[in-house]
């Protein structure tokens, strides 16, 4: 239970040089209720917190996992307007050539690596979310396939399973460059397996982007992605995706 903040210079463009500092809001966490073999920190939706998460996930049958549910920091967000709420990143449109706040992600990810860095060192580690959440999973697998953050700095987190719910990819179009031309960063995205899930009927955000993120990530290197979509869900979660999350994290992660 806890409050954080994480400082860093803009890598953003032109004059945007400023230091800002994000706080994040509290982080709930649900105990293993067995064995202690995988730890996930899982990451909320816009405008959502680490709470509602936490609840849900306490009652799956996996009681090997330690769930880490952080809550984002409140920042104006773009698309709304700049109406402030809960917001891993700025998310100004849900375009694959739409501006990425990459400070705002690497600002994100780089708290989860912190919640993950005091694990123990024989719990295997992973990252989930949905939608907003759910790009930030995405975006940690790539940061760990290139061994480093987007502004350059080392990634220290070995993932071992990223799982995505209604969600997309950040700088999708970038990534099969990036991973490309490294034979380590090929390897590391080989050996990495996910698991994206989407509704057909999602209003939020579309299927298709999804879809094309699952698509992006395959080629780039990524061998071990599972994509699920299923009939007339929209943008929430039903017991049945979440049946298969819990079996897909089972035979992953031996949890």
């Amino acid at each position: 239970m806890s409050k954080m903040s994480y400082s860093s210079a803009s890598m953003g463009s032109g004059s945007r040089t400023a230091r800002r500092t994000v706080e994040f809001g509290r982080t709930y966490v649900v105990r293993p209720k067995a064995k202690h073999q995988a730890t996930i920190v899982w990451l909320h939706g816009l405008g959502d917190n680490g709470s509602s998460w936490s609840q849900l996930l306490d009652n799956l049958p996996l009681p090997n996992i330690k769930w880490i549910c952080p809550t984002a920091p409140t920042r104006p967000v773009t698309v709304l307007g700049g109406f402030p709420c809960a917001a891993w990143f700025d998310e100004g449109e849900l375009s694959e050539d739409g501006p990425n706040d990459v400070e705002g992600l690497d600002a994100s990810i780089a708290h989860i690596a912190n919640l993950l860095s005091t694990e123990p060192s024989d719990v295997k580690l992973g990252i989930g979310g949905f939608s907003m959440g759910a790009a930030c999973a995405l975006y940690s697998a790539a940061c760990f396939a290139q061994g480093k953050y987007g502004n350059g700095n080392p990634y220290p987190i070995n993932l071992k399973a990223v799982v995505g719910l209604s969600g997309w990819l950040p700088g999708a179009r970038n990534l099969r460059n990036k991973i490309g031309g490294s034979n380590e960063a090929a390897r590391r995205a080989a050996s990495l397996p996910i698991l994206l899930c989407h509704g057909l009927s999602d209003e939020v955000v579309p299927y298709t982007y999804g879809e094309r993120s699952s698509q992006m990530m395959s080629s780039a290197g990524f061998r071990y992605v599972t994509f699920k979509s299923y009939q007339g869900l929209g943008h929430y979660t039903v017991p049945k995706e979440m049946e298969e999350v819990c079996q897909w994290l089972n035979a992953r992660l031996g949890a």
